[in-house]
C-alpha cells in the first residue's frame, strides 16, 4: 500500500494579505503529513480552484501548478520501493521548498511587501507573473537567478505565446521578473555579471500600442445619450464622462476621491499609482467645468464632509484586498454599461474606462494642445509615456494637412 496525495487549505493561521497556505496532504495507513506548495490563496480563490473549468487566468494557472505538485508527489511515491514518510520527505521536500535566494522566494517577499503597503493590485499582478513562471519551470521547484539565462527567457516567451497569451502579457510578466532580479542585485543576492536583460543578450518584447481613443464625434454621442434617469446605465455613463472630463482620471483615483480634494474651481489629487514613490510627486490639477459639477452633485454622497469618498465606492478602514475588489467591481460595472451604450449608438469600438483616459489625451492633441500640457494633466513623469498614450489624428485632419502640401494649386485657381 502506498500513500494517497491530496490538497488542503490550511486556514489555521491567516497571512497578512488575507491568504492561507495550500499544503500537500499525504495519507498512509490513516496517518497524515502536510508539505508546503509555496502557494497561498484566499478561501474564495481556493473554492474556485476546485471547480472543473475555472475561467480566471490566475485561478487556471494556480490550478495547473497544484496539479503539477500532486503529480510530482505521486511519482515520488510510485518510485519508492517501500513507502515511509521519512523517505518520501527526503525525495520530495527538496524539490518543493524554495530557498531564500531563489527567484520564487524573491517574488514572495516583494508581493508581501506590496500587500503590506496597500498595493494589492500590483501584488496581484506580480502573483500572476510568478504563477506563470512556476508553471513554465515545472521540471523543478527551485529557480535560481543563474537559471534565468537569455535561453531560458526565450523559452518562456515562446511557451507563453504557444498557450495563447499576448505579447503584451509576456512583456508584463518578464518586466516583473526583471524587477525581482534587480532587487536581488541590490540586496547582494547575486552579482550583475550574468545579467540577462540587456540589448545584446535578451530584450523584453513590447506589444504593439493598440489605439484606444474615441473621436470627438463618438464622445458627443455618448454625452447626449438618453439613459433612464438615475439608472445604473445613467450612472455608468456619467462616471465614464467624469473620468474623461477630469484629465482621464484613473478608476482607482475616482474611487478614492474625497470632498477635501475638491475646491471651488479645481480638483487636486495625487495618483494612487505614484503616491508612494520616493521622489516628490506633483499633484494633478483638474479644472472643474459645469459638467463636472453636475456629475458630482448628481452622484456624490451626502453630506459632503471633507474626508468622505465622493462616489461611495469605498468605505473608511477597508483593507487593501477589499479595496482592490471594490475598485475592480466598479470598473467591471462601468465597462458593462458603457459597452452597451456604445453598441446602442453604433460605435463599433470596445469602450472601457481606459478608453476615457486615452480619449482625453488624444482629443487634446488633435485640438492642438502642447504635449507638455497633456503630460502634466495625465500626471506622467516622462513625456515618452504620454507619447505612447496619444492616438493618431483622424483621417479628416490628415487629409486637411495633406492638402496644405499643394496649397499653391488652390492659389492659382
Amino acid at each position: 500500500m502506498s500513500g494517497i496525495v491530496s490538497l488542503y487549505l490550511d486556514t489555521r493561521r491567516q497571512k497578512n494579505d488575507g491568504t492561507y497556505p495550500v499544503k500537500l496532504r499525504v495519507t498512509f495507513k490513516r496517518k497524515q503529513q502536510y508539505y508546503t506548495t509555496n502557494i497561498n490563496l484566499t478561501e474564495s480563490q481556493w473554492e474556485k480552484v476546485g471547480k472543473p473549468k475555472p475561467r480566471e487566468d490566475f485561478i487556471k494557472d494556480t490550478k495547473a501548478l497544484l496539479e503539477t505538485a500532486c503529480k510530482r508527489a505521486e511519482k515520488v511515491i510510485r518510485d519508492l520501493p517501500v513507502f515511509t514518510f521519512e523517505e518520501f520527505e527526503t525525495r520530495y521536500a527538496g524539490t518543493v521548498e524554495a530557498p531564500s535566494n531563489s527567484v520564487f522566494a524573491g517574488f514572495d517577499r516583494y508581493i508581501e511587501q506590496l500587500t503590506n503597503e496597500g498595493r494589492a493590485g500590483t501584488g496581484s499582478s506580480y502573483r500572476c507573473a510568478l504563477n506563470a513562471i512556476q508553471n513554465y519551470h515545472q521540471s523543478k521547484a527551485l529557480l535560481s537567478y543563474r537559471d534565468v539565462t537569455p535561453q531560458w527567457l526565450q523559452g518562456f516567451e515562446k511557451w507563453m505565446l504557444s498557450i495563447g497569451n499576448s505579447i503584451t502579457t509576456v512583456g508584463i510578466y518578464l518586466r516583473s521578473l526583471r524587477t525581482i532580479y534587480n532587487r536581488a542585485i541590490e540586496d547582494g543576492g547575486i552579482d550583475r555579471e550574468n545579467y540577462p536583460f540587456t540589448k545584446r543578450r535578451y530584450q523584453i518584447p513590447t506589444g504593439r500600442n493598440v489605439k484606444k481613443a474615441l473621436t470627438l464625434a463618438d464622445i458627443e454621442k455618448i454625452f447626449h445619450y438618453q439613459a433612464e434617469p438615475m439608472s445604473a446605465e445613467d450612472r455608468a455613463r456619467d462616471l465614464w464622462l467624469f473620468s474623461y472630463l477630469c484629465n482621464g482620471m484613473n478608476p482607482k483615483d475616482m474611487c478614492r476621491l474625497t470632498y477635501q480634494q475638491i475646491g471651488s474651481k479645481q480638483i487636486r489629487f495625487v495618483r494612487a499609482k505614484t503616491e508612494r514613490t520616493k521622489r516628490e510627486v506633483k499633484p494633478i490639477v483638474v479644472a472643474i467645468t459645469d459638467d463636472v459639477w453636475r456629475i458630482i452633485t448628481k452622484w456624490g454622497q451626502k453630506p459632503a464632509t471633507p474626508h468622505r469618498y465622493v462616489f461611495g465606492i469605498l468605505e473608511p478602514g477597508m483593507s487593501a484586498e477589499r479595496e482592490l475588489a471594490a475598485v475592480q467591481q466598479f470598473v467591471k460595472t462601468i465597462n458593462k454599461y458603457i459597452g452597451r451604450i456604445a453598441e446602442a449608438l453604433g460605435i463599433n469600438k470596445e469602450i472601457t474606462t481606459y478608453t476615457a483616459r486615452h480619449s482625453f489625451s488624444t482629443v487634446l492633441k488633435r485640438s492642438g494642445a502642447p504635449i507638455e500640457f497633456i503630460s502634466e494633466s495625465l500626471g506622467h513623469q516622462d513625456i515618452r509615456t504620454t507619447e505612447n498614450y496619444l492616438d493618431s489624428f483622424e483621417d479628416e485632419v490628415k487629409l486637411q494637412y495633406a492638402s496644405l502640401l499643394t496649397s499653391f494649386l488652390e492659389q492659382k485657381k
